[in-house]
């Protein structure tokens, strides 16, 4: 079977979720005999030496196509740049991810291609993005939905979403998370952050205002302030912009204006690792997610965790003194202290409904059943 994928920055070690659930999923499809072949946006790959310049990786083959670099033209002029290619490749299925992409996916099929889409969240709710926007994302989520031959939701309440909208069933299939492990450079990695395992709190996620880094400064801050938290506990916050804008450049300023506070730029591999395994909590104060690989990541690696109650993040697998009240500044504070005093890292999680492989065969499943001939 040949699979092409398109709706994605690229893979490896490009920052976003989307882009580490096909780093996760592709790799296991190529294994299980799936011809795959990922288009991803030149521009990211070549900003990564350890992207740039592949053709393939993990067994899944990649193709670069050129992008533009404004915020509001990249995904739609990729895709469907991306989507003329694909058809020139002649896949046996189509898979977009994402609502923004999807708005090619009847173009897809007026070009004869079997289409699979993976919705993996309402992103007009994301506050990032202006009038504009919010309406091509609807669009798109309209498009996607009642052109694809099949949908996958990466969780129940986007599969609800899309039948009370559209009358469309979805698959449900959830990110997954790989097994974690603790890379033996992990004491030199923290030296040179200057950190200390178990002594920080860790945030991790692209710089939008969705993800409330800024919120979590401040309540980082007053907890320091207070004396309410050691202050040896540092806040450590894993990410960076894909596009430079005043939220950005106002959290590096608000970051610096705290001690304790380090931003290490975008991180991925052994460093990602490291920092994950070591952290005293992992903290996700978000206002809008889809399914949170960041969290199931923590969430592998045994990091007690401390979220805000949107509903992607009400987790089975957690308890419900692990949340607290979405945009409650006095709470998140509240809830860092208390996490922080009770020590609760490691923690045991049941994690086996988020195992790549398994997720791999239930896309496969979904393929099996929209390609040529079932």
């Amino acid at each position: 079977m040949k699979v092409v994928v398109i709706g994605t920055r690229g893979i490896p070690d490009i920052q976003g979720g989307v882009e580490t659930h096909c780093a996760g999923l592709y790799p296991c499809l190529a294994d299980m005999g799936v011809d795959v072949t990922l288009i991803r946006r030149k521009n990211y790959a070549d900003a990564l030496a350890s992207a740039r310049g592949l053709d393939s990786w993990q067994g899944v083959k990649l193709i670069d196509v050129p992008a533009p670099k404004r915020k509001s033209l990249e995904a739609i002029v990729h895709t469907f740049r991306a989507v003329l290619r694909a058809r020139s490749l002649k896949p046996d299925i189509l898979h977009i991810h994402a609502i923004g992409p999807a708005i090619m996916a009847p173009l897809a099929r007026l070009l004869g291609m079997r289409v699979v889409m993976t919705n993996h969240g309402p992103d007009y709710d994301r506050s990032k993005w202006g009038g504009m926007a919010r309406r091509v994302l609807r669009l798109g989520e309209r498009f996607g939905s009642m052109a694809a031959n099949r949908i996958i939701a990466i969780s129940p309440l986007i599969a609800s979403i899309v039948s009370r909208k559209y009358g469309k069933e979805c698959v449900v299939i959830p990110n997954g998370v790989a097994r974690p492990e603790i890379p033996a450079c992990s004491d030199a990695i923290l030296a040179s952050f200057v950190l200390t395992p178990r002594k920080y709190i860790l945030a991790l996620g692209r710089f939008v205002p969705e993800k409330g880094f800024d919120r979590l400064i401040d309540a980082y801050a007053s907890l320091r302030a207070s004396g309410r938290i050691d202050r040896a506990i540092r806040l450590v916050i894993a990410g960076d912009a894909d596009h430079e804008d005043d939220y950005s450049r106002a959290l590096r300023r608000k970051a610096a204006g705290v001690k304790g506070v380090v931003l290490t730029g975008f991180i991925s591999g052994d460093t990602l690792k490291a920092l994950t395994a070591n952290a005293a909590l992992f903290a996700m104060p978000s206002t809008h997610e889809g399914l949170p690989i960041a969290l199931l990541e923590a969430m592998s690696y045994g990091i007690d965790v401390a979220t805000s109650d949107i509903p992607s993040c009400l987790l089975p697998e957690l308890l419900p003194d692990d949340h607290y009240p979405v945009g409650s500044d006095v709470a998140l504070a509240h809830l860092l202290a208390a996490k922080i005093d009770r020590r609760a890292t490691p923690r045991a999680y049941d994690m086996s409904r988020y195992s790549w492989p398994a997720i791999a065969r239930a896309t496969l499943d979904v393929y099996r059943s929209v390609a040529p001939g079932s």
